[in-house]
């Protein structure tokens, strides 16, 4: 497996899943602004392929490479990223395992319900969203990561956004592949969370940074301090 990434981290076609939302769309703008061929995929192909017209006219001169497909013709990528709502992730994931087994599959979702004024954090089943995916793809390498960025300054390309990622996976090579990917998106800082078991407070705390949002009227990031740089390399 290790020989197979090797060569392959920098310029990858990756297939975004669910991507007509605001998380997936921002993500594949930025995956695609870093020279990755990137594929929006959705359940409806002409649904994608107005989200991916109205990213390219918004940034004609970026030369984005983004193209439509539905789920499958994402599925069909090199590297998966599952951006569907929490509780259709492992339903749509399962729908297309033929097409990742092998693959790197990363899962951004949190399981999350709005009560009131409060947003509070649900445990789906096996306690995480990413975990819930791994169990419907049990032959893929999945890897929980990108739950904290805001969409609205993920896709916004004349401005980086300061924000460290936490990333878990049981799978090594997966989790390194995909802190790669994080570090090539100018000022986001991947950081080496754990194996998958973490999945589940690192979503659940999502619910927190969006009442902090609310109370606050602003879009939070995370960053942690008191990492020494030489300890990322």
């Amino acid at each position: 497996m290790s020989e197979r990434w090797s060569a392959t981290v920098r310029r990858m076609q990756i297939g975004i899943v669910g991507a007509t939302g605001p998380a997936g769309s921002a993500l594949g703008i930025r995956l695609a602004s870093a020279g990755h061929q990137v594929i929006l995929g959705s359940r409806s192909e002409e649904r994608a392929a107005e989200v991916v017209n109205g990213i390219l006219a918004k940034w004609p001169d970026r030369n984005l490479s983004i193209t439509a497909a539905d789920n499958a013709g994402a599925a069909s990528a090199q590297l998966i990223v599952i951006a569907t709502p929490w509780d259709a992730a492992w339903t749509t994931a399962k729908s297309v395992s033929d097409l990742l087994e092998g693959k790197i599959v990363i899962c951004m979702a949190n399981a999350l319900i709005r009560v009131g004024h409060e947003f509070q954090p649900l445990v789906p089943p096996r306690g995480s969203v990413a975990a819930s995916v791994q169990a419907a793809v049990p032959r893929s390498l999945v890897v929980g990561a990108l739950h904290h960025v805001p969409a609205k300054e993920l896709a916004d390309l004349d401005h980086p956004i300061e924000s460290d990622v936490l990333v878990c996976s049981d799978h090594p090579v997966a989790k390194r592949v995909s802190m790669d990917l994080i570090n090539e998106m100018p000022n986001m800082r991947a950081l080496d969370a754990g194996d998958l078991t973490q999945a589940a407070p690192i979503e659940a705390f999502t619910a927190v940074l969006l009442e902090l949002n609310l109370k606050y009227k602003t879009r939070v990031a995370v960053k942690f301090t008191g990492i020494d740089p030489e300890k990322l390399r």
